[in-house]
């Protein structure tokens, strides 16, 4: 196999780990299953709004996104797509990891939750950075790219501070300022946005030195 057909085959299956996940995920919610909701369960309309403010399905939705373009045409490339490639793979890092170390204590998940929760917080993070590492593409990182790749997480992270202080809700317990206070959730903050752009540079760096991937691209 060619390195195009392996990339294609490796984000293919990357896309169809993060759609499963992701549909999954919504049917839990729909059926009114709760994760890290403690009380009176809300609404329907209300599950769903939550849905789409969880980091964790942003990231998920990203990868789907930028890896089902790349199953397509391996040597996929453009302004946008160079950013929203960079957030996924930065922001579903940052995903398995804060919920390796800090959510996943605190879950206890059985049946479909379970498996789930595995695939969105486990497969999907793996499978997107060892297939960024491996099959790229690349090179496709600049400064630029790095720097704008930053109006995503820092966004997410003032509309959920914003959207918590007028509704009480906040989709990660670390964030919630009514419980832990606000300079402790500004300490976490901070942190979170150091740990991107961290990352962000690692990443940076690596596709600079890298060899180009993928060869032998047929269209």
């Amino acid at each position: 196999m060619t390195s195009s057909s392996v990339a294609r085959s490796w984000h293919g299956v990357t896309a169809l780990a993060a759609a499963v996940g992701l549909v999954a995920q919504l049917v839990l919610v729909v059926a009114g299953e709760s994760v890290l909701v403690e009380g009176e369960r809300p609404g329907l309309a209300e599950r769903l709004a939550h849905f789409i403010g969880y980091f964790t399905v942003l990231s998920n939705l990203l990868v789907l996104l930028t890896s089902l373009a790349a199953a397509r045409r391996p040597d996929v490339d453009g302004r946008l797509w160079r950013v929203l490639r960079l957030d996924a793979v930065v922001g579903i890092t940052v995903t398995g990891l804060v919920h390796w170390f800090f959510l996943r204590p605190l879950l206890q998940l059985t049946g479909w939750s379970y498996a789930t929760d595995k695939v969105l917080h486990v497969v999907v993070p793996v499978l997107t950075v060892i297939g960024w590492l491996l099959v790229g593409p690349r090179p496709r990182i600049t400064l630029r790219v790095v720097l704008l790749g930053l109006i995503y997480p820092i966004g997410w992270l003032v509309v959920t501070l914003v959207v918590g202080a007028t509704t009480g809700w906040y989709p990660y317990p670390f964030l919630d300022v009514d419980v832990r206070g606000g300079a402790a959730v500004a300490v976490v903050c901070v942190a979170l946005a150091l740990l991107i752009f961290a990352f962000s540079a690692l990443a940076w760096l690596f596709d600079r030195r890298a060899r180009p991937v993928p060869t032998g691209v047929r269209r």
